[in-house]
């Protein structure tokens, strides 16, 4: 079997690694956003090219200026900050 570095198909905790993020933060993201991946079984697959291409498409600005109309986009939503 060929090491993991060099695989095409990950586990989540490949995948992490590849983003260089926490298998928790990781978890969180696959919840939350549309990353390219399979459960099978009770395992979920990844793609390392796709995972590459997921995070080469991606539009910072869609962060910072949701579309009208859409109050829940921004990831800060509900978020509150204590001013004095």
């Amino acid at each position: 079997m060929p090491a993991p570095e060099n695989r095409e198909i990950l586990t989540i905790d490949e995948a992490a690694a590849l983003l260089g993020v926490s298998v928790k933060t990781f978890n969180k993201v696959l919840h939350s956003e549309r990353i390219p991946a399979r459960k099978i079984g009770r395992e979920w697959k990844f793609s390392r090219q796709a995972l590459i291409d997921w995070v080469g498409s991606g539009d910072s600005s869609a962060f910072y200026h949701p579309e009208k109309g859409d109050p829940g986009h921004r990831r800060t939503t509900g978020w509150q900050m204590k001013t004095d």
